[in-house]
């Protein structure tokens, strides 16, 4: 049985919300809410959901840029729960990230060859800085750039040219796992293509293997080997692609997928959309959980096209219930997100 990359168990992550001067009662949100996961090496593995529902969240308490309220987190073999700052630095040679705003995760008082050289001198790797700067030129030629612009500045690209800077500089240490933060969602599509295209180069040259959290789910589709939806903090359905897109099992995944444009006026007239009336918990009230019709337990599907769950060590697929309040007649519904009567 093959040994997971990365192990996510039980996390949750809380953030204190303002509450009134004389109540003694401290309230919070729950942004990520006891979810569970495990990447495996070379593996892709697609976080999707609508925007708020915890999934940068997940993607940053999992390299501990965020402190996670409670769980664990076991990378490579290696506990980072109790790890120090010394501990980390050493973990995150093997953990990379790519931000999603390329324009505010660039220096702009930096070069791009300095940018990309970064993770070399923070972790003592290449001294010499004529040996390193042409590892740079190298990098910058791989990702689709022009080694010759190594000494220009991030104001000088494009949007797509600063996202492959960012790529570079995730790929400078050849890490095991890169976490993407929805890369390609300020970028057009024709980049995007291209930024996606690029990133599964790089999967195949270097055995990397990707956290690819976007709500866009073409994207996700298109790169990812499983796929896990979230809703509110909530890990509603984990799959193989194939398996998700063709038979989707919980109602907030039919929902999400039904919303999906199709190119084919035909079909698109003729399809039927599930929409989920209702309005999402909120935090000064209790909310109520719900048991959803159709939330039958997930078919065991393949991890990859040919290769079974239980040859790559992969857990069973799961389902969970969705945290949902009842919308009052008086109160007009702010999200199409419930369950239907």
């Amino acid at each position: 049985m093959t040994e997971p990359l990365l192990h996510v168990e039980h996390l949750c992550k809380e953030f204190p919300v303002d509450s009134s001067v004389f109540s003694k009662e401290k309230k919070s949100v729950k942004a990520v809410d006891d979810i569970s996961f495990d990447i495996y090496p070379g593996e892709t593995f697609g976080l999707v959901g609508e925007s708020g529902c915890g999934k940068s969240t997940t993607g940053r308490c999992i390299m501990r840029l965020t402190h996670p309220t409670s769980g664990k987190v076991v990378f490579d073999g290696q506990d980072m729960s109790g790890m120090n700052k010394k501990q980390l630095k050493a973990v995150r040679h093997d953990m990379q990230f790519i931000f999603q705003d390329p324009y505010a995760s660039l220096n702009p008082r930096m070069t791009i060859g300095e940018i990309v050289s970064e993770p070399l001198v923070i972790h003592g790797e290449m001294p010499d800085k004529a040996q390193r700067m042409d590892y740079v030129r190298e990098l910058l030629d791989i990702v689709g750039l022009n080694p010759e612009h190594i000494n220009r500045y991030p104001h000088e690209f494009s949007g797509g040219q600063r996202q492959r800077v960012g790529i570079a500089r995730a790929f400078a240490l050849k890490p095991k796992l890169i976490i993407c933060d929805e890369p390609v969602s300020a970028l057009d599509v024709s980049i995007q293509a291209q930024v996606l295209n690029l990133l599964k180069d790089l999967q195949k040259q270097y055995g990397t293997a990707y956290l690819f959290i976007a709500h866009d789910l073409s994207v996700v589709q298109h790169i990812s080997d499983r796929v896990a939806v979230m809703y509110l903090g909530n890990m509603m359905e984990v799959s193989d692609w194939k398996s998700l897109y063709a038979e989707p099992n919980h109602p907030y995944t039919q929902s999400l997928l039904s919303a999906v444009p199709i190119p084919d006026p035909d079909v698109q007239h003729s399809r039927k959309r599930i929409i989920l009336k209702g309005d999402p918990a909120l935090t000064d009230q209790p909310a109520e959980r719900l048991p959803l019709p159709h939330a039958l337990p997930h078919r065991a599907g393949d991890l990859l096209p040919g290769a079974s769950r239980a040859a790559r060590g992969g857990p069973p697929a799961t389902s969970a219930p969705v945290t949902l309040r009842p919308i009052t007649p008086s109160r007009a519904p702010r999200s199409s997100c419930s369950v239907p009567a």
